[in-house]
């Protein structure tokens, strides 16, 4: 498209998106309830359009006086991760959505509709009361005059990091989605189908798919963005460490040392119910990528390093830098001095080059297409 495009980021934590959508796009506002991730934002981009303060208190008056191409939301997620109590949109946390929803309304009833809109969220959205939230979520999106569409996009297929997360993209132009309806899609996930199907016929009738999907493949492991001269933990905490393992996976990372050469993976402390009784666990993996980066708000949320060379296992914790680099956020992104600040942070955050592929193959073609149409 020619000429510069604006947005609006709501729940913008450090300015994820942002990063992601470029230098083609305008930020015209942005908020955020959390002061320590503003204090990030304003790090790196300065105080410019950012508001403070819980979307339910914002008014549409504060937005931008003329229509703008795109408004962003990376709606909090707490409420419908596998991780969190799975309270749905109904949660305190992610109900925050409806904050979001209620501004868009405002700017319509205005004449100043965002063109487009984009809501990402954890894939557990997909599943979140049996798929009805995401249900309740596109129907509010259709009926505000948007066509509809959804994409489930892995980091993994960009960083280091397998982080699955959902893309629901709404236009208000017809012409801007594609009419056709895969007959077989390996990449949607059959619970986004099954959320398709709890739709109204009307407004099915504005729902529309997403062709595009990642073709280049990642071009980076983990191996290559750890901290060479990150200290690891005493060889006592290591062995504890490969203790809490189940005993295939303290077999398998023996195996990796005894073929030689290095292997850097990643793990998690997890609960999991063995012969009845809880236990608690060490998971590695060694396939490249990280796990899902979490808030630190738990002491099983932070990542372990495994690195193994010449026959020996080292471990430590992952450091907010490594933490960083798996989002995709490049090294001269300034990150709170605190760790747990820095991992909260990333954690919560979007993976710029995934809304960088999202921005380029989804909602600038259909901007264009649109703008042709008019």
């Amino acid at each position: 498209m020619a000429g510069e495009l604006t947005f609006l980021e709501f729940f913008s934590g450090g300015g994820m998106a942002r990063l992601g959508l470029g230098s083609r796009w305008r930020c015209l506002f942005a908020n955020d309830f959390d002061a320590a991730k503003r204090s990030a934002y304003v790090a790196n981009f300065g105080p410019d359009h950012l508001h403070g303060g819980d979307i339910h208190a914002l008014a549409p008056d504060i937005l931008p006086a003329s229509a703008v191409d795109l408004a962003w939301a990376s709606s909090p997620c707490q409420d419908l991760s596998l991780a969190g109590a799975r309270g749905g949109l109904a949660g305190e946390r992610s109900g925050a959505f409806f904050g979001f929803w209620r501004l868009i309304e405002g700017l319509s009833a205005a004449g100043r509709k965002p063109r487009a809109i984009v809501v990402e969220n954890v894939a557990g959205l997909l599943t979140s009361n049996g798929g009805r939230d995401l249900a309740s979520l596109v129907s509010l999106i259709a009926r505000g005059g948007y066509f509809v569409s959804a994409i489930v996009l892995n980091a993994s297929d960009f960083v280091p990091q397998s982080r699955p997360r959902l893309f629901v993209l709404g236009v208000d132009t017809d012409a801007a989605m594609s009419r056709k309806a895969p007959m077989v899609d390996a990449a949607a996930p059959q619970s986004l189908f099954n959320a398709v199907s709890l739709l109204s016929p009307a407004v099915r009738r504005r729902w529309r798919w997403i062709e595009a999907r990642p073709l280049t493949a990642r071009n980076c492991a983990l191996i290559d963005i750890i901290d060479e001269d990150a200290p690891v933990d005493a060889k006592a905490v290591t062995r504890a460490r490969l203790n809490a393992m189940a005993p295939h996976q303290r077999a398998a990372i023996k195996a990796l040392a005894e073929t030689g050469g290095r292997h850097v993976g990643a793990a998690f402390r997890r609960i999991r119910i063995e012969s009845g009784v809880k236990q608690a666990r060490i998971e590695a993996r060694f396939d490249g990528l990280a796990g899902c980066l979490r808030t630190p708000a738990g002491g099983s949320s932070r990542q372990i390093i495994f690195d193994i060379a010449d026959g020996a296992v080292r471990s430590r914790l992952m450091t907010p830098r490594e933490a960083a680099r798996a989002m995709g956020l490049s090294d001269d992104y300034i990150l709170p001095p605190s760790a747990t600040a820095a991992l909260k942070l990333v954690g919560d955050g979007v993976s710029p080059p995934v809304v960088s592929w999202l921005a380029e193959n989804a909602i600038e073609p259909a901007l264009h297409r649109a703008q042709k149409a008019a």
